[in-house]
């Protein structure tokens, strides 16, 4: 990586730490099953809209045992509101049974055992694993595909791809909250169909910003 491109990404990391030094998940939750829960949830949905339904079954059924014991007409009966919620019943059921005969209802700490519970992928797992245990991973979605596509982050076609070229780009002081602050971005600033441009506080390192990038090659 050439030095100019390490400060930029650098500048571009520091910016986002001075404005929201300790970001946390949208999401509400109380424990790692509660986080992978809602996770699983949020697959095509909104967090609000997760958050909406995690309110109330979360108050009648908080752990493997509880959803077991809601079974799949209950859970629907709180989540039908979500899109895919009958998979994602029958998601929650399988994983609960899995967690109990094999982890003592405990989540695993580790990207490859979570990937086998039913329902989670290795973007659910990342989130999980750096959300609820503090573990250096990102996870890569729409918005931080986007986002690292459009600041010229990565050029990687699928999530996995970005992910591993974030991992190499992101210097280690940030990797911490990286995923947040790159989702963050994505949800309310740099939007799909209309960024929010006048509001971006790293606009003066932006590709997408003709002027940023007259102001770089005149510094030259």
């Amino acid at each position: 990586m050439k030095r100019d491109d390490q400060q930029r990404i650098t500048a571009i990391f520091s910016l986002w730490q001075q404005a929201n030094p300790h970001p946390g998940s949208e999401l509400h939750f109380a424990t790692p099953f509660e986080l992978l829960v809602a996770v699983i949830l949020s697959a095509q949905s909104t967090d609000v809209g997760v958050n909406r339904v995690t309110r109330t079954l979360f108050a009648e059924a908080n752990t493997p045992q509880g959803l077991l014991q809601l079974g799949e007409e209950g859970i629907i009966r709180h989540i039908r509101t979500l899109g895919l919620y009958h998979n994602k019943a029958k998601h929650l059921l399988a994983m609960s049974r899995l967690l109990l005969e094999q982890f003592a209802g405990e989540v695993p700490q580790q990207r490859e055992v979570l990937q086998q519970l039913p329902g989670v992928g290795r973007k659910t797992a990342n989130v999980v694993l750096n959300v609820a245990f503090g573990q250096a991973t990102l996870a890569v979605d729409t918005h931080v595909f986007r986002v690292a596509h459009r600041l010229g982050l990565a050029a990687g076609k699928t999530p996995e791809a970005v992910e591993q070229e974030l991992l190499r780009l992101i210097p280690a002081p940030f990797m911490a909250h990286a995923h947040h602050w790159l989702l963050l971005h994505g949800r309310h600033v740099c939007q799909a169909r209309q960024p929010r441009c006048s509001l971006c506080p790293i606009t003066a390192h932006c590709p997408q910003n003709p002027t940023a990038m007259n102001i770089k090659e005149n510094q030259k």
